[in-house]
C-alpha cells in the first residue's frame, strides 16, 4: 500500500541514517560518498547535515533528500546535495537550499558557495533561482575516465 504523504519538513539528519543518506547519494552521483564518509562528516563541528523528510498521514517519515554544509569563519560551503529521484521537481531541493541558507544567516555567515558539474541544468537552475552567482571554473573537477569534461562553475551567495 502506498503511504501519503502529508508534509515536508526539514531537519537535523542523525548518524543512524548514514546508510540511508548514503542511498540517496548514490541514486544522485556518479561518484559517492559511503554510509561511512557521511557518518564522519556528522561528527565533524565544522559540517552540520540537514535532511528533509516526509512526514506520512499516519505519523510515519521518509527520508527524501539531504545537503552536507561545511562551515569556516563566515564562510560556508555546501559539500553536496541530493533528493530521491521519485521526489524530485516538487521543490525540496529548494527547501533544504532555503533552509541551509536561513540558518548560515543567523550564524552571521557572509557568503556561501558550491560547485556544481556545468551540465547540470537542474541544479544550476535552483542555485540561480536561490541567488548565486557564478564566479569561477574548475576545469576538469568531475572528469571522467570516459574522456568527459567535467567541468564545474564555482557559484557564490552573498548570505548577509
Amino acid at each position: 500500500m502506498m503511504a501519503l504523504f502529508a508534509r515536508p519538513f526539514v531537519d537535523g539528519a542523525r548518524p543512524e541514517e548514514a546508510e540511508d543518506l548514503a542511498a540517496i547519494h548514490r541514486s544522485a552521483f556518479r561518484r559517492t560518498w559511503s554510509a561511512h564518509d557521511l557518518a564522519a562528516m556528522m561528527s565533524d563541528p565544522s559540517i552540520f547535515v540537514l535532511a528533509l523528510r516526509l512526514q506520512t498521514l499516519t505519523g510515519g517519515r521518509r527520508l527524501a533528500g539531504f545537503v552536507v554544509v561545511r562551515f569556516a569563519a563566515d564562510e560556508a560551503e555546501i559539500l553536496t546535495i541530493a533528493v530521491d529521484p521519485k521526489q524530485r521537481r516538487r521543490g525540496y531541493g529548494r527547501m533544504l537550499m532555503d533552509d541551509v541558507v536561513r540558518r548560515l544567516y543567523r550564524e552571521r555567515i557572509a557568503a556561501l558557495f558550491l560547485e556544481v558539474e556545468r551540465t547540470n541544468q537542474a541544479a544550476l537552475r535552483l542555485y540561480q533561482r536561490v541567488g548565486f552567482k557564478t564566479v569561477g571554473e574548475r576545469g576538469k573537477y568531475y572528469a571522467d575516465p570516459d574522456g568527459s569534461d567535467g567541468s564545474a562553475l564555482v557559484m557564490r551567495l552573498t548570505v548577509r
